[in-house]
C-alpha cells in the first residue's frame, strides 16, 4: 500500500463495476489515473463486492454481471466465462485483468471514512494500513468526488415485532457463508430475490427444515433471461425514485425472476414456494398471519440492501425525505459530487452507459 495523494481533480470511491467504469472512461477522456484521478477501494484485492460473497454462488446462479467497458480488447466476456466457478474468483481475476491492463492503479485497501468541506475543496479522509495505528488515517483534497461504494455493507433488515427477542442465529446476504453452517437446523429465508431462492436451493437437503417468507408475491419470469420489458421498466422506476430523492424501490421489483430449469423444477417438488410474511418473531420462531407457529434456529434475511452513504454524512446530501436526489448520477444539491451505480445504475442492467455518462459529466465540470 503507498501512500495516497494529497491532491487530484478526481477521486472514486469504489472500484468495483460502477467505479472501474467511470475510471475507464475518465483515462478516455485524457485524465492521468493517479495523478487527475484517484481510485481507492476499501476490499483487500479485486473484484469489488464480488470478492466477499459466498463460495457456492457461481455465474450460473447469480445475476448477470455486465462486462465492463473495454473489457474484450483483453479477449475476456463474462458470458464466455466459466459458470460453474465460484462467481468470487472469476470476478476477481477479470477485474484484476482489466486494472493492470489500464493502468488504473487502484488505491486499496483505503475505507472513506467522511468526505467534507475545506473552503471550496472536498476532503477525502480515509483510513489506511498502518503496522503501528490500526485508525492512520491520510487526506485527499480533490475538486470533484464519484461515489461507488455500492450497497454491500449496508444490507436492509425490514422491522418485525419481536425482531430482537429471537434467541436463534440471524444472517443477512453479506454474513451468509455456507450451506454447511445450517446442517440439521431449521431455517426460515425471508426475501423475494434471487439471493434468497439461492439459499433456499443450496440448503434443500442440508438444513433439516425450511421456510420461506416474502413481503409481496413473487413474479417469475417464464424466459430465461430477463424480460427486456421488465428491465427498462425496473430501470425507469429507479431513475424516477433517484431524481424524486425517493428511497429507491427493487430491481426485481420491475423485472421479476427468471424461471431457469433449476428453479422451475425448484418450484414443481414444493421448495420455492413462499409464505406471506410473518407477522411477529417469537424467541423461538415465527408467528404466521395465520396464527400458526414455525420453530426457526435461524433466519437468514435475504430482502435487499441500501446505498453505503454514511461517509458523505457531513455533505447533508439527504433532502426532507431521506433520500438523495439524483440525475444521471449527479447529486443536484451539490455539483461537485456525482453517485456511479446508484439509481438506474445499480444492477447490470442500466450500468452500460452509466460509467460513460458520469465521466462525461466529472470532464464538463472540471
Amino acid at each position: 500500500m503507498r501512500h495516497l495523494p494529497t491532491h487530484t481533480q478526481v477521486v472514486v470511491v469504489g472500484a468495483g463495476q460502477a467505479g472501474l467504469s467511470v475510471a475507464y472512461f475518465l483515462q478516455r477522456f485524457q485524465l492521468e489515473p493517479g495523478v487527475d484521478f484517484v481510485v481507492v477501494d476499501r476490499g483487500p484485492t479485486t473484484g469489488g463486492a464480488w470478492q466477499h460473497r459466498w463460495e457456492a454462488l457461481t455465474l450460473g446462479s447469480a445475476h448477470r454481471v455486465a462486462d465492463l467497458p473495454g473489457m474484450s480488447e483483453l479477449g475476456l466476456s463474462f458470458e464466455t466465462a466459466d459458470h460453474h466457478r465460484p462467481a468470487k474468483d472469476v470476478v476477481e481475476e477479470y477485474y484484476r485483468a482489466y486494472e493492470e491492463h489500464y493502468g488504473l492503479h487502484v488505491f486499496r485497501p483505503v475505507e472513506v471514512m467522511s468526505v467534507f468541506n475545506r473552503g471550496a475543496d472536498l476532503i477525502v479522509n480515509a483510513r489506511v494500513p498502518d503496522e503501528h495505528d490500526p485508525d492512520y488515517r491520510e487526506e485527499i483534497v480533490t475538486r470533484l468526488l464519484v461515489n461507488a461504494s455500492g450497497t454491500w455493507r449496508t444490507p436492509f433488515v425490514p422491522y418485525v415485532p419481536g425482531i430482537r427477542s429471537f434467541t436463534g442465529e440471524q444472517f443477512t446476504t453479506n454474513t451468509y457463508a455456507s450451506a454447511e453452517h445450517f446442517r440439521g437446523m431449521s431455517v426460515i429465508v425471508v426475501g423475494g430475490g434471487t439471493s434468497a431462492i439461492g439459499f433456499l436451493l443450496e440448503l434443500e437437503g442440508v438444513a433439516a427444515d425450511l421456510a420461506w417468507a416474502t413481503r409481496r408475491p413473487v413474479e417469475f419470469n417464464d424466459d430465461e433471461k430477463l424480460s427486456m420489458e421488465g428491465g427498462v421498466r425496473a430501470v425507469a422506476e429507479q431513475d424516477a425514485a433517484a431524481r424524486a430523492g425517493r428511497p429507491l424501490p427493487s430491481i426485481v421489483h420491475g423485472t421479476g425472476i427468471a424461471k431457469t430449469r433449476r428453479i422451475a423444477a425448484g418450484i414443481e417438488r414444493g421448495l420455492l414456494v413462499p409464505r406471506p410474511m410473518f407477522t411477529r418473531v417469537e424467541p423461538e420462531g415465527v408467528r404466521w398471519p395465520d396464527g400458526s407457529f414455525t420453530h426457526a434456529d435461524a433466519i437468514i434475511w435475504a430482502t435487499g440492501f441500501r446505498p453505503e452513504l454514511r461517509h458523505l454524512a457531513p455533505l447533508r446530501l439527504h433532502n426532507i425525505g431521506g433520500g438523495v436526489t439524483v440525475a444521471n448520477g449527479a447529486v443536484e444539491s451539490d455539483p461537485r459530487i456525482f453517485l456511479a451505480g446508484y439509481g438506474p445504475q445499480a444492477s447490470t442492467i442500466g450500468a452500460s452507459r452509466a460509467g460513460r455518462a458520469v465521466a462525461r459529466q466529472v470532464i464538463a465540470s472540471l
